[in-house]
């Protein structure tokens, strides 16, 4: 199993570019202070992350456990994309074990690509049928990661009409200091809108005049023109 890790590992390295690392780890903010201060990136790009995740796709949750704890950005995403793999097609012993290896891990999933294409398809899939507690313990989290996959697993429960989960977790994170967490919640609230308009627009009737200025944005960047102008103005007749 080491060979295998060992081998993946090589891969990558050869896929890398200097000139893309750098350019990726000013976009992902990796500098000191910045929210992935430290974070490692090879310069790759994802169709060619997914080319070889497709290569290696029947490792299991264990084997592929190295990669997700590692420093380099792109083998924790490689990792990610085989358990997203895995849990589609593992019966439901297998979607409970990697669900618990999601939590147990989440300080490994930190950055904002990283929860976005994982979250949805393990945790949002993994709890759509049942007890949705553990949202909502995410969203009280410390950490930003956390919170963010509280909100982006939603995207999962959007798709079939389910938007109340979507709604009171926004409202949790009306006040989060953070940025990123502004734009997932805008997001998952523009995705709302898609499937219920009526609904999204209730909720920023009622919370568009507290809610942080980019939640706001994203949330009615599909709007008309004009009623974006009302909303952003704060001239809402609730």
């Amino acid at each position: 199993m080491k060979s295998t890790i060992k081998e993946i590992h090589i891969r990558l390295q050869k896929l890398g570019s200097k000139e893309k690392a750098k350019f990726l780890q000013g976009f992902f903010k990796t500098g000191p202070g910045e929210y992935a201060e430290g974070d490692i990136f090879l310069g790759i790009s994802v169709p060619d992350i997914r080319k070889l995740v497709n290569e290696y796709k029947t490792l299991t949750a264990e084997e592929i456990l190295p990669l997700l704890r590692s420093p380099i950005h792109e083998e924790r995403l490689f990792a990610l994309l085989i358990l997203v793999y895995s849990y589609s097609k593992g019966d439901e012993p297998v979607r409970k074990h990697i669900y618990g290896m999601y939590l147990n891990n989440t300080k490994y999933i930190n950055n904002w690509d990283l929860v976005d294409s994982s979250a949805p398809m393990i945790v949002g899939a993994y709890l759509f049928d049942r007890n949705r507690k553990p949202l909502y313990q995410l969203a009280k989290s410390d950490s930003l990661w956390e919170r963010r996959i509280s909100m982006i697993a939603t995207f999962h429960f959007i798709k079939y009409r389910q938007i109340s989960d979507t709604l009171k977790i926004a409202k949790l994170l009306l006040r989060d200091k953070e940025d990123l967490i502004h734009k997932a919640a805008g997001w998952m609230l523009r995705e709302v809108g898609k499937k219920d308009m009526r609904s999204e627009e209730e909720f920023l009737k009622e919370h568009c005049k507290k809610m942080p200025r980019t939640m706001l944005r994203y949330a009615i960047e599909r709007f008309p023109q004009q009623k974006r102008k009302i909303y952003l103005d704060g001239n809402i007749i609730i």
